[in-house]
């Protein structure tokens, strides 16, 4: 068992690092106000080559492992959840499933743009009456000759004002009282299609997120995703990577929320001494560290067992799970060790627990990780 890293994934930390701190970082406090989302970052990661990271080279990614994912979308956290959270959206489910399902053409097309930093990745699933229940999918697609006709509306959709095309789901049959759910590439240019950019959220402001209307939507046949039915199992692998890139963001914002409160202690003097020197400010700091450490090996082996092709559902659920609750409590606890100072907005520390939060909800809540994680251990 050997916990080092590779030289190619401490090269990849080094970098990722040094930039995240250098140019994502500092303005990471006036994109949480103004809501801009970071094109010009992406447009620097993309020439650094990071927007295709895990993908073959022949599609214009960088044929790196999903360790090296997790590690750059961790550091991208650390500076900034939005930049993160975009970030690992584009990679794992605007990406992914395009890599694993789509045909070769499909791939030279679509996945190309998205591995180069050209399109963003973005992954139509989640609809207002669909979300921990996605089989509840209510999107329809009806054939038209050798067409799609696609009705329906998606919500909570990261990258689409900035994805050129994305994969949805939508029933494209019923049998027997069930439905047949299909995967489906469609163009975000295409008529009828409506993106609206207008959610006011608690955290991640920075980060784009949208409502997918779409009205007579005619995509071609050519445009399916994988084999016909198949799209919520198609859908249920992607999250499964999905969740480890979650695992990750939750990882590097509570260890931006450690790196603050263990500062902040050490310089904060009370009662003629510093806060770092009460035992109860060091058994804070002793238990933040140690949910850190155990959270990102959670990460790492469920990378790993990802990258060796070996079943990693339940590993990226109990990852995804840990990391995104610890991340809270962590983000809760730095807000404690600053005392006031935590609840304004230029200490950072209230921005790490509104950003975190999502993450205990999206790609799968807790109470849905916990029923994966038990259907896994064959309860």
């Amino acid at each position: 068992m050997n916990f080092d890293l590779t030289q190619e994934q401490e090269m990849i930390k080094k970098t990722i690092r040094e930039f995240a701190d250098e140019v994502v970082a500092p303005g990471a406090i006036e994109r949480d106000r103004t809501k801009e989302f970071p094109i010009e970052i992406f447009r620097q990661l993309a020439d650094m080559g990071m927007m295709g990271l895990p993908f073959e080279e022949k599609y214009g990614g960088a044929g790196a492992d999903t360790t090296s994912f997790a590690i750059v979308t961790e550091e991208l956290s650390r500076a900034c959840a939005s930049t993160g959270i975009t970030y690992s959206a584009h990679i794992s489910l605007g990406g992914a499933p395009l890599n694993l399902f789509g045909t070769e053409e499909q791939k030279e097309k679509y996945l190309v743009p998205i591995a180069t930093g050209e399109s963003f990745g973005a992954f139509g699933l989640t609809e207002p009456n669909a979300g921990s229940d996605a089989g509840g999918t209510q999107t329809r697609a009806v054939e038209d000759g050798d067409d799609w006709v696609i009705n329906g509306s998606k919500v909570y959709i990261t990258n689409a004002s900035y994805a050129k095309h994305l994969a949805l789901t939508a029933i494209t049959d019923m049998k027997d009282g069930k439905k047949e759910i299909s995967a489906i590439i469609v163009p975000t240019d295409a008529e009828g299609f409506t993106i609206i950019d207008n959610y006011e959220k608690m955290g991640l402001n920075a980060s784009n997120t949208t409502e997918l209307v779409l009205e007579n939507v005619r995509v071609p046949k050519e445009n399916l995703l994988g084999k016909r039915g198949e799209g919520f199992r198609q859908f249920l692998v992607t999250l499964d990577g999905g969740r480890i890139g979650i695992a990750a963001m939750a990882v590097g914002i509570a260890q931006a929320a450690f790196n603050r409160a263990l500062q902040y202690s050490k310089e904060r003097k009370q009662f003629g001494k510093s806060l770092s020197e009460f035992q109860v400010t060091q058994f804070k700091l002793a238990d933040m560290a140690m949910k850190i450490e155990l959270a990102r090996n959670m990460v790492y082996k469920a990378a790993w067992l990802k990258d060796q092709g070996r079943p990693f559902t339940k590993e990226a659920s109990m990852a995804k799970l840990y990391a995104s609750e610890i991340a809270t409590d962590i983000a809760n606890q730095a807000i404690q060790i600053h005392g006031g100072y935590g609840y304004m907005k230029e200490y950072e520390v209230e921005r790490y627990l509104r950003d975190t939060k999502l993450l205990e909800i999206g790609e799968g809540t807790s109470e849905v990780q916990r029923m994966v994680i038990a259907r896994q251990i064959g309860v």
